[in-house]
């Protein structure tokens, strides 16, 4: 079955070439998906589409008219796929639940540490022959209390990591996970007590809907003076602009991050040969106390394999008729379309 593949990234072609081998034919697309890029798909049943794609009303309409029965996703991630209008449509949706939550949650823990030890200046130091040590003092994890916002499975791990160092655990989740109180130490509280006590907090939270954002100026203000916030989760967790501010008043210590508010139109590209056309992501490159990459938590051999897996594994059951364990509705996401299973010849 022909599958149109858009936001095609070179790092993942091998991989989706290798798990979804000559049954079904791919045409790489590297541009996004939007209305414009949509006719694109003509002759597949089937687009699949990564988290930097438009999948809003008026694009799966053109994908539909196009003949396109299926998407599947090849992130976990939905909030950009309008899915109520997908359901009217009868345009099915899935994704990839879970990949490698081992990749972000290590990546966590890499952030953490190369801040606290301030890897990256002294590097810069080393490579200029510069091995004073004055600036460079950091802090012990052991001892130290995290909160960790959202503990579903990547929040989970987080925990089970600092545990080993020596961490107090705190965690907010309106799902508690009494196993993680038990094996790990987590104590669950709200979300105002975390912040205040914490002395690293880390965002591990779903994107949902909240005004407007998780963290916001208001709780910035409850933390402690110095703090380390890390976000490996979604971009629109934290108002970018509160976060410049408590960083310029000292209020925020450290600030790593994997993704930003701002990110649809900047990461995944190479923008070198351009002046920075973000004034607020620019200023955040300013500060020695902050470190960011391009939302590569994610990006390990085995969670480009597992993600190429699941997507050949979303195709395969879409064509057989089948009802997807990874199926997306816009009443439940996560959970199974009580549809009727009809075979789908492949293009």
């Amino acid at each position: 079955m022909k599958t149109t593949v858009f936001s095609t990234k070179p790092f993942e072609q091998a991989y989706l070439s290798a798990a979804l081998g000559p049954e079904h034919p791919l045409r790489f697309i590297e541009a996004n998906l939007s209305v414009d890029t949509a006719p694109l798909a003509q002759g597949s049943k089937a687009v699949a589409i990564f988290s930097t794609d438009d999948a809003s009303a008026p694009v799966l309409e053109a994908l539909h008219a196009q003949g396109v029965r299926f998407m599947t996703i090849r992130a976990t991630g939905h909030d950009q796929v309008d899915l109520v209008r997908a359901q009217e449509l009868g345009l099915r949706v899935a994704n990839v639940p879970e990949y490698s939550p081992y990749a972000i949650a290590e990546h966590t823990l890499a952030l953490m540490l190369a801040l606290n030890r301030r890897l990256i200046r002294a590097d810069r130091q080393l490579r200029s022959y510069d091995f004073r040590l004055d600036e460079l003092i950091g802090f012990d994890l052991h001892g130290k209390t995290v909160g960790i916002i959202g503990l579903g499975h990547i929040g989970g791990i987080v925990a089970g990591i600092l545990k080993g160092f020596g961490c107090r655990l705190l965690g907010y989740d309106p799902m508690p996970n009494p196993a993680l109180t038990a094996h790990e130490g987590v104590t669950y509280t709200s979300l105002d007590q975390l912040c205040a006590e914490a002395d690293i907090i880390t965002l591990h939270a779903p994107m949902t809907p909240h005004a407007p954002y998780l963290i916001d100026a208001q709780r910035l203000a409850l933390m402690k003076k110095g703090v380390m916030l890390i976000n490996t989760s979604r971009g629109a967790e934290l108002d970018t602009e509160a976060a410049l501010a408590a960083l310029d008043s000292g209020q925020l210590g450290y600030l790593g991050l994997d993704v930003y508010e701002h990110e649809q139109a900047l990461f995944f590209q190479d923008h070198s040969r351009q002046p920075p056309a973000d004034p607020l992501f620019a200023r955040l490159l300013t500060y020695p106390n902050v470190l960011i990459t391009g939302h590569q938590a994610f990006l390990t051999q085995e969670a480009l394999g597992n993600i190429a897996a699941t997507t050949r594994q979303n195709l395969d059951g879409w064509a057989a008729g089948e009802v997807l364990a990874t199926e997306l509705t816009h009443a439940a996401p996560g959970h199974p379309v009580q549809v009727e299973a009809k075979p789908v010849l492949p293009a």
